[in-house]
């Protein structure tokens, strides 16, 4: 994949450009990459409006499923699948490692002059694939879906969400588009560029925006979930918001000195007010105590905010792969050829 380059550079997609220097208008190879947890109800058809709607982006294209340690039927389906299409492919993962694991795991997998990322859910409409590729032979680099609607979703959620990714945009050093979600096109330079960053823990929307590529929108109307239930609980949305402010921003740390400025100058007029101002023995006490309280809330929030990145840097430091692939089932071939994959978020 990429080459080794200094630590100054990073890593050598150059070679890449001055080797292809324009896109394919008619075939080249475009991969799509679906991430799959427990979506035996929907995967079939999700397969088939995939194959009717890509013939018209002109493009050869293989299918990669990546099975994220489902426990229904969705792994039976999906081997049915490959058996019978040549173009599909069936990563199994050897447990639940997590959605931005999954898809990392196709991105090092797929060999395609471009990659879709696309949830098997079908709320992602696949007949937008054709405009994303007509976007990126365009020129941009990165073609993102962003969402005009999304149906089938409580008002709580459109406005937590809607929130927490202009939140999220202000705190990143960066660009990064809102309204946004996994749905994406990748050209070639962008996935060797994200599956050359070393960490391990990842977050993509915010990998992808960081590798500076030129990003253009695809406006599309995200779907319903036509069967199934959204694996997405409330608290692993938290933990996900989490995770990207985390591994994105070093905003919260800052954000401690703040509360100490704020803190000082609050204990410093109260200070002056109690030797200036006479006031009663209760009101004095309380103003002591809420001053007291806030400073261990504040104390105690910094600690907090820094040891949520010792542990983030401590999971770096032991290195572990993001992933392990238990099997690999190559299309039209349902037996497979089983083997392990201990190489994580570095490509193969």
């Amino acid at each position: 994949m990429t080459n080794a380059a200094s630590s100054e550079s990073g890593p050598d997609i150059l070679s890449h450009r001055q080797a292809r220097q324009s896109r394919p208008g008619s075939r080249g190879l475009l991969s799509i990459v679906i991430p799959c947890h427990n979506e035996e109800e929907v995967i079939e058809s999700t397969h088939r409006r995939l194959v009717a709607a890509l013939p018209s982006t002109g493009m050869d294209f293989e299918i990669l499923y990546i099975d994220d340690g489902s426990r229904d039927r969705t792994l039976d389906r999906l081997e049915a699948i490959a058996a019978g299409d040549p173009r599909a492919t069936v990563i199994e993962l050897s447990r639940n490692f997590g959605q931005q694991s999954a898809m990392s795991a196709g991105l090092a997998r797929a060999r395609g002059d471009a990659v879709v990322i696309i949830d098997a859910d079908l709320q992602d409409p696949p007949e937008v694939i054709p405009e994303m590729v007509e976007c990126w032979r365009c020129g941009a680099d990165v073609a993102y879906g962003r969402r005009r609607s999304r149906d089938g979703e409580t008002w709580f959620k459109l406005v937590t969400a809607s929130c927490f990714h202009r939140f999220f945009a202000s705190l990143v050093p960066y660009p990064i588009p809102v309204d946004t979600g996994d749905f994406k096109l990748l050209d070639r330079a962008v996935v060797d560029a994200v599956c050359g960053l070393p960490e391990k823990r990842r977050y993509l929307r915010s990998l992808v925006a960081w590798t500076g590529f030129r990003q253009e929108p695809v406006w599309y109307d995200r779907h319903a979930r036509p069967a199934g239930e959204t694996k997405y609980s409330t608290r692993k949305l938290i933990r996900l918001a989490i995770d990207a402010v985390m591994l994105s921003s070093d905003t919260p740390l800052r954000a401690a000195w703040w509360a100490a400025g704020v803190l000082a100058t609050v204990g410093v007029g109260c200070t002056l007010s109690a030797c200036l101002m006479p006031t009663s023995d209760g009101t004095l006490v309380a103003g002591i105590a809420a001053v007291v309280t806030l400073a261990g809330a504040i104390q105690t929030s910094a600690v907090a905010i820094v040891g949520e990145y010792v542990v983030r840097t401590y999971r770096e430091v032991q290195g572990r792969p993001s992933w392990v692939v238990k099997r690999t089932i190559e299309g039209d071939s349902a037996a497979g050829a089983g083997h392990a994959d201990h190489h994580g978020s570095r490509a193969a």
